[in-house]
């Protein structure tokens, strides 16, 4: 074998002291007496298997001066993300599969991580063309960043049955537009009222009644209503970690501005208890990076969006430190769930026959969130002096890309399906 690493391996369910052994990128053998070409003895650090974050919004092309997919994917693979998922609201919609092919041409070289890109619905989008090239679909059914709005029961129906014989997964962004207030907003207080949770549960509410045999993943939960709308839908239940761990009290103007907006503490109260409960099942940073000056503009003429991509992974494990949850909970909704969930066969667990992808965490080296020490082209996070731990490497198909922080190879990162 060319490479054995060992450590306090997370294999099934469990923590246990192993070897794995890794070859041409692949887990090749996974037992306590492998030998190898080389030896990294991590000693009593974890190994996990890499996180997938299913929803970033890296603005490449068309709005790099925010982020691009170089500065993007090196602050995933700082945070020990191994695999992105890219949405298609850039300036020029995807949604036809030479579409793709063009995004994929212009960001495929800059990658340091894994990615896979999304494929936007609209009344023109090319679904089954585009099938085979994306790595899920996404649907907007609230005004959002971008005009890819489709609320329309007649047309989601239709394109949530087109995408069902595809076998992708659709990713909502699940707010009623026809609830939203469209009037000018004057702070944070006004954003959440202009769109309430009961615009979350009526457009998870329609998608259920609708009975289209498409794979549905609602984005960004924010709510206690939201999330007891779920129940019986057999949706996939995606959260972020600014709804999970920041409320309305949060209040730093437009910074704080994001769609779904921060609520109230009863609902990030729910969501942690949803999250115990294993009934959120994806963490999703929706890192959603806007500059400064964009955001320090009226309230109301502010963006909404928040970065995360950097910031997610180590915050939650910051949790499982700190046992709010634990290291099962945290793979799951890190690693394996993702995986299952956009049929990425090759990712999300430490086993034989898998990329080998993983982070190594060392438990005590908890750390404080700086934006000025973040590879993010965005110079600023909602969490600033939060408690966190990031990785101590990240590896990527055997390569370790980035170790104690600092980049560690050239870019690896190849398109996956």
């Amino acid at each position: 074998m060319d490479l054995v690493i060992e450590g306090r391996v997370y294999f099934r369910g469990s923590l246990t002291r192993t070897r794995i052994g890794i070859e041409d990128g692949k887990i090749t053998a996974i037992g306590r007496n492998l030998r190898g070409d080389e030896l990294v003895d991590h000693g009593d650090r974890l190994l996990l298997p890499g996180a997938i974050d299913p929803h970033v919004h890296f603005r490449d092309p068309g709005q790099e001066a925010k982020e691009d997919f170089s500065t993007g994917t090196l602050a995933a693979a700082h945070a020990g993300v191994t695999t992105i998922l890219d949405m298609p609201n850039n300036l020029r919609p995807v949604i036809t599969s030479a579409q793709v092919a063009d995004k994929r041409e212009t960001v495929s070289s800059r990658a340091w991580v894994d990615f896979g890109l999304f494929g936007g619905l609209s009344r023109f989008s090319d679904i089954e063309r585009m099938a085979d090239d994306v790595a899920g679909f996404k649907l907007y059914m609230g005004s959002t960043t971008g005009n890819l709005l489709e609320n329309d029961d007649r047309w989601i129906d239709a394109m949530l049955r087109r995408v069902a014989t595809t076998g992708r997964t659709v990713s909502v962004h699940a707010e009623d537009d026809a609830i939203l207030a469209k009037g000018p907003e004057l702070d944070m207080e006004e954003h959440e009222l202009h769109r309430p949770p009961e615009a979350e549960v009526s457009a998870i509410r329609r998608l259920a009644a609708m009975g289209t045999g498409a794979r549905v993943n609602i984005c960004h939960l924010s709510s206690a209503e939201g999330l007891a709308a779920m129940d019986g839908t057999g949706f996939t239940a995606e959260f972020t970690a600014h709804h999970l761990m920041l409320d309305s009290r949060f209040d730093r103007k437009g910074y704080s501005k994001v769609n779904p907006p921060l609520r109230t503490m009863r609902h990030r109260e729910a969501l942690m208890d949803g999250l115990k409960a294993g009934k959120l099942h994806i963490l999703g940073s929706d890192h959603a990076p806007h500059t400064p000056a964009e955001k320090e503009k009226r309230f109301d003429e502010a963006p909404s969006g928040m970065p995360g991509v950097e910031t997610s992974v180590p915050l939650l494990m910051g949790l499982v430190k700190h046992e709010f949850i634990d290291l099962h909970t945290f793979v799951a909704v890190t690693s394996l769930n993702p995986a299952s969930v956009f049929g990425l066969r090759n990712k999300g667990a430490i086993e034989v026959g898998m990329d080998a992808d993983l982070m190594v965490i060392d438990p005590k080296r908890m750390a404080r969130i700086d934006a000025k020490h973040l590879y993010s082209k965005c110079p600023w996070t909602p969490f600033e002096g939060w408690d966190a731990i990031y990785p101590v490497a990240t590896i990527l198909r055997g390569t370790m890309i980035m170790e104690d922080e600092n980049v560690a190879s050239a870019r690896q990162g190849q398109e996956v399906h």
